[in-house]
């Protein structure tokens, strides 16, 4: 059933089943006669009866608004009065004083329903960490970098968030998982090894290398210093250290000297991938791209975690493919290519011994020897005072774990794990790892507690510190709530620095921070539904020119475009329409927009003509709303509605069947949907959706801007740079439609500056998105008059993104439950 049919049948419903509903005051019966006569006329002739329109039976539906399912339908009630979407357009349309009459009995029975919710639960229910937070957690609470996110069950989302609590729920099965991760967490934390030199610390030449030195094919130029130079892009020929796999699991140190030969005009550019030998494989990642010149060398240096038995591999970018250097030969060949003199590896590195995760845990206790089978130099934490020393550990511990204060009567069963492990002669470090563990999977660590109403100021600094960091709070901030200082105006810090609004001071403190990069990935990852960057592999017939680097750029624009305007408090505007963005080469030739080249980005002023500037027109958002072969004016439009305008449109009718593209080109998706139009129970939602759909559809599958879709049918050959493309040019585009207020526009630059014209919209929209990331739940009805004054605050300061941040911390939304 959509959205629109559950508006219908709950505004007509109130005649029927008052009886059955909760009471209402006075004033909301003597509305509610009120408006009985407006949906007499404008509801009843169609919904009632043994053959209702859209199969929708009125008075089968119920209207007790405690229940989640009836309490959406009536939000989405309310927004499709306020976009006017019912009744359908060739129906008589409610005057304004009846539309009045129907939201402010609908505001009052929501409101009603949410704050008898509220008072028993808060706004936002119990949730716990999801998958990221908890590594991140982990991550800071012990000093260890992990993949622990692979231990653990994919998490479900709801509003569009993987952090919304409704969504997080638990199992048997979970904890199970919780319980692997956290031994898994103590074991990399705590040392049992003595202090080992540094294990590898040599320079490694390529020339040693299993593919260079045993390829058939002619694409490396050994030279006589000991460097090689890579002149293909074949996957195949990717070069590993394939003569380094690190025993030991660690932090490891690389230093390459690298350089392009034979291509003094433009860089070189090449990719390193980390976690895997040969080609790499399903568990080796990105370390980065890298520019070199004809110039002198250049220096890389990264550090990176490395699991045993792996290593490093090395591939150029866009160069001629193996076969193609291989006919030619590698000695001879005059073309360009990547010069890789050297590499330095050291590791595992250790600043301190034992590791700075060691001593979180057990400061300069001393070792003792523990000698096992296998490892005859093992050693463990010892004791002479065990209870006074595993107090001390624990409720250090526990404090940071449970990011608040502890009692002494908390820590009362963690102490009595240990206790019971040494009776049962376990030793001093293997008691206190059951205590650590416990601790780990207890509901005070995996869940973010917060009491209904007034957020205290423990509640209130975990809350800031997963919006912005997705992890616990550091140090400064878990201090200034046990000082309770955190909301209060006052003198904070040895040096008694002035402050008159600590908590924004914070707010600007972590956005500073290294750690901020979180907000930028995870919510933009998730409002742009950037995670889905893989989902979809683009047909090579189609669409040839797509390949790693660019989506690795779609990606990495549009995150560092978040973060320009955040940082620099641009305002939100930009998101629809900027006069710039962030490009490296790879994308400002994918955009056509020369003067930009290699792996490096940079602000760049976009040409008036570029059709690009904001979110719309960014490749991967463009690419993560399409398929790998057509794109959707529905799918694209409803993205818009909802991610951007802040008005989702409701589920299509479930006997009405989705459109199928042609594959052929014989048709295109307008007229297509022109006949789907002619359905009145698609029409009126239809309206709504396609127009932002048409707007976008200028440009393709992967985000390149086009005049005519390609097609593997029929259609015009398409000769690039005097080569013949493997596709065909079909119809041209049309993008021009109109709004469903009449307003027209031609292409996406007009439609973009319609979208302007209600800045406020698009501030609540985006104010929407960022309350339920950070609070762990949406906004309702009952929050409306919060969210209007977050609207009027960042209007008042020419509506700038950072200042939206401000905001919302500062709002009762955020500092309430």
């Amino acid at each position: 059933m959509s959205n629109r049919h559950l508006f219908v049948a709950a505004l007509v419903l109130c005649c029927f089943d008052i009886g059955a509903s909760t009471a209402a005051d006075p004033a909301s019966e003597k509305l509610l006669a009120e408006v009985r006569p407006v949906l007499q006329k404008h509801c009843l002739g169609c919904h009632s009866g043994t053959e209702p329109k859209g199969e929708l039976r009125l008075d089968q539906l119920g209207t007790d608004l405690t229940a989640k399912e009836t309490r959406e339908a009536w939000q989405n009630v309310h927004e499709q009065l306020r976009i006017g979407a019912m009744p359908p357009k060739e129906k008589p349309r409610p005057t304004k004083e009846e539309l009045t009459q129907l939201t402010t009995w609908i505001d009052a029975r929501l409101a009603a329903a949410e704050e008898r919710k509220r008072a028993a639960t808060g706004r936002v229910v119990l949730r716990r960490m999801n998958r990221i937070e908890y590594e991140n957690t982990v991550r800071d609470l012990l000093g260890i970098e992990t993949p622990l996110r692979e231990l653990l069950p994919l998490d479900t989302s709801a509003a569009g968030f993987d952090n919304v609590g409704e969504a997080l729920h638990t199992s048997s099965f979970l904890l199970d998982r919780y319980l692997e991760a956290a031994d898994t967490a103590i074991n990399q934390a705590i040392s049992n090894r003595p202090q080992p030199p540094t294990l590898v610390k040599k320079r490694l030449s390529l020339q040693d290398s299993h593919q260079v030195k045993n390829t058939t094919e002619k694409v490396f130029r050994k030279r006589e210093d000991g460097s090689v130079v890579l002149f293909c892009s074949s996957l195949w020929q990717s070069v590993g250290l394939s003569h380094f796999y690190p025993q030991d699991r660690g932090r490891y140190r690389f230093r390459l000297s690298a350089s392009a030969i034979q291509n003094k005009a433009e860089p070189v550019t090449f990719r390193i991938l980390s976690g895997a030998g040969g080609m790499g494989g399903p568990k080796a990642h990105l370390v980065g791209y890298f520019d070199v010149r004809d110039e002198e060398p250049r220096v890389i240096e990264f550090v990176d975690h490395m699991e045993p038995r792996t290593s490093i591999t090395i591939l150029p970018y866009g160069l001629p493919s193996a076969q193609a250097i291989n006919k030619i030969g590698a000695d001879v060949y005059d073309g360009p290519g990547l010069a890789i003199d050297w590499v330095d590896v050291e590791g595992p590195l250790h600043e301190t011994w034992p590791p700075e995760s060691h001593q979180r845990l057990f400061g300069d206790m001393k070792q003792g020897s523990f000698p096992i089978y296998n490892q005859r130099d093992r050693v463990e934490v010892i004791s002479e005072q065990p209870l006074v020393d595993a107090e001390r550990i624990v409720k250090k511990f526990a404090r940071r774990a449970f990011r608040r204060s502890v009692t002494d009567e908390e820590l009362k069963p963690f102490l009595a794990l240990f206790s019971a492990s040494l009776d049962e002669k376990q030793t001093f470090e293997q008691a206190i790892r059951v205590a650590l563990a416990a601790i780990m999977v207890s509901p005070e660590f995996l869940f973010l507690k917060e009491e209904p109403g007034q957020l205290n100021d423990f509640a209130l600094a975990s809350r800031l510190s997963y919006f912005l960091w997705s992890s616990m709070p550091d140090e400064e901030l878990l201090s200034l709530a046990e000082q309770g200082l955190l909301k209060k105006s006052g003198r904070v810090g040895e040096r008694e620095r002035e402050s008159k609004d600590v908590l924004g001071d914070q707010v600007e403190r972590l956005l500073r921070h290294p750690k901020s990069h979180a907000f930028t990935e995870n919510f933009v990852g998730q409002w742009l539904n950037l995670r889905e960057i893989d989902a979809t592999n683009p047909s090579h017939i189609l669409y040839p020119e797509m390949d790693d680097m660019l989506k690795a750029s779609m990606v990495r624009e549009t995150e560092l475009f978040f973060a320009e305007v955040l940082s620099n408090n641009r305002p939100l505007t930009n998101f629809v329409s900027s006069d710039f963005s962030m490009l490296n080469g790879r994308l400002a030739r994918h955009y056509g927009i020369p003067g930009v080249a290699g792996w490096e980005f940079q602000k760049v002023q976009l040409p008036a003509d570029s059709h690009r500037g904001g979110l719309l027109t960014m490749a991967s958002v463009l690419k993560v709303t399409a398929n790998g072969t057509h794109t959707s004016p529905v799918v694209r439009g409803a993205f818009v509605l909802d991610r951007i305008l802040g008005t989702p449109p409701p589920k299509p009718p479930e006997n009405i069947a989705g459109l199928e593209p042609d594959i052929r080109g014989a048709t295109t998706i307008r007229q297509q949907l022109a006949k789907h139009r002619q359905l009145d129970s698609c029409a009126s939602c239809h309206v709504q959706i396609d127009p932002p759909g048409f707007a976008l559809e200028s440009f393709d599958v992967i985000g390149g801007y086009r005049e005519f879709y390609r097609t593997s049918g029929s259609g015009k050959a398409v000769m690039i740079d005097g080569k013949r493309m493997p596709y065909l040019q079909g119809p041209p585009i049309d993008p021009a439609d109109k709004l469903a207020d009449g307003r027209a526009f031609a292409n996406i630059d007009e439609f973009k500056q319609l979208l302007l014209t209600d800045k406020d919209q698009l501030t609540r929209a985006l104010a929407t998105k960022l309350i339920t990331y950070g609070t762990g739940a949406p906004p309702e009805t009952l929050d409306a008059p919060q969210l209007e004054q977050i609207v009027s605050r960042v209007k008042a300061k020419e509506y700038g993104f950072r200042d939206l941040i401000h905001a919302i911390v500062a709002s009762e939304l955020f500092q309430q439950k």
